[in-house]
């Protein structure tokens, strides 16, 4: 097993342990989803994946439905996603994905947040090319219709990384480049492999190793950035 798997075993659970948070984060997913796509799933690809996220999260049914009728009201403001790069302490990077629907107030508290830290927000480009964006497909392992070695061998063709089996809920983990998302999703249902969740991630080619007092200060930042509502991912090159 390789880089993704390790780096997701440290952050498992981590930004998904919020249950209001996560609602939130999918409840704007849902409105950039219907805003691009329209409000029915079977047409929307990127309105599918929202929906079995939300199902993978155990949002309540009534929840998403709701959320779609109001993204589907002309007058629901949609969010831009905007990312946002800089340093923590100790030459730490650190890459920050938002959705807002107020860049200026996004902006400052961002900014807001490195300065109180010891950080730095640096400019567009400065850290993002340290980091290697990647999809992720998780799948119900007992719907591929084959070995994982033979599933392994068809992904291939998809540019795919990495392959695993996550034995605690008989699963599949795929990474591959963020660009092969739509291809694998539909590879995956028209060969009625059943889709548990699927997200974008970002991970760091090189790590910083630090000691804990040094960690500490870093993390305060980490925290800090999570605990904002328009922040939906904060990434970093910390050694865990």
């Amino acid at each position: 097993m390789g880089r993704a798997f390790e780096f997701r075993k440290a952050r498992k659970m981590k930004r998904w342990s919020a249950m209001a948070k996560t609602f939130t984060r999918i409840g704007k997913d849902i409105v950039m989803a219907v805003k691009e796509g329209g409000p029915n799933p079977e047409t929307n690809s990127r309105l599918r994946v929202v929906i079995q996220n939300a199902k993978a999260a155990n949002m309540p049914k009534d929840n998403v439905e709701r959320a779609i009728k109001k993204a589907s009201d002309k007058n629901t403001e949609n969010y831009k996603e905007v990312l946002f790069e800089g340093y923590a302490a100790h030459g730490v990077a650190v890459l920050v994905e938002t959705a807002t629907n107020n860049n200026n107030r996004t902006v400052a508290n961002v900014r807001a947040a490195f300065n109180k830290c010891n950080g730095n927000l640096g400019t567009s480009g400065s850290v993002a090319f340290m980091f290697d964006h990647v999809v992720n497909f998780k799948v119900k392992e007992d719907s591929l219709g084959m070995d994982l070695e033979d599933f392994e061998m068809e992904m291939i063709d998809f540019e795919v990384e990495e392959v695993f089996a996550d034995e605690e809920d008989n699963s599949v983990m795929l990474y591959a480049p963020f660009n092969q998302f739509g291809t694998i999703q539909k590879y995956l249902e028209e060969n009625n492999i059943e889709i548990i969740s699927s997200e974008f991630e970002r991970i760091p080619t090189t790590t910083t190793a630090l000691s804990e007092e040094q960690k500490e200060e870093v993390n305060k930042l980490l925290e800090k950035l999570e605990e904002d509502d328009d922040v939906n991912n904060v990434y970093h090159s910390m050694e865990e």
